[in-house]
């Protein structure tokens, strides 16, 4: 008997037998640190929404503020999809997380490609808004997110708890 067996912790390199189970020992366990992420760039997106909206509209009417907020909603769902993905896949297996990653990178940057290139013409919609809306919004909640992920890489998507320098 192993000693992780005796500790009663799962020996992943020992096969169990069942080829199913053998195949879904590098299932991810827990909640995805991806999908924790991405709730808090959704809740951040969310949080500054209206005054990007608002600002849009000051800037560029009706059209401006639609334009924003088709943006937006691209973005954000861009960030759902991402981490549907990966959270799915990195439960399958390591190599398909990163054919995900990769592989639907370029999906979904096909599927905003495509849901710009279908309303560029509409009345509703002015280019410049909805292209800085995309560019900004996507970078900037991203920059905004870094000040909370952990670099210790225990559980991204946490904000770390520091103590004071001195006490």
């Amino acid at each position: 008997m192993s000693q992780s067996a005796v500790n009663g912790e799962r020996d992943l390199s020992a096969p169990t037998g069942d080829a199913g189970v053998d195949v879904l020992v590098q299932r991810l366990e827990g909640d995805s640190p991806v999908a924790a992420v991405v709730r808090d760039l959704i809740r951040r997106g969310l949080i500054v929404g209206p005054l990007l909206i608002a600002a849009g509209a000051i800037f560029w009417g009706s059209a401006g503020a639609s334009s924003v907020a088709f943006g937006l909603g691209l973005i954000l769902f861009n960030f759902a999809l991402a981490a549907a993905m990966l959270t799915y896949a990195g439960r399958i297996s390591f190599a398909l997380m990163g054919a995900a990653a990769l592989f639907g990178y370029l999906i979904r940057l096909s599927l905003i490609f495509l849901a710009v290139w279908l309303v560029k013409d509409a009345s509703w919609i002015k280019i410049v808004p909805l292209g800085i809306t995309i560019i900004v919004t996507h970078l900037g909640l991203l920059f905004w997110e870094l000040r909370y992920i952990s670099a210790s890489l225990a559980y991204p998507g946490l904000k770390p708890k520091t103590k004071p320098i001195g006490r």
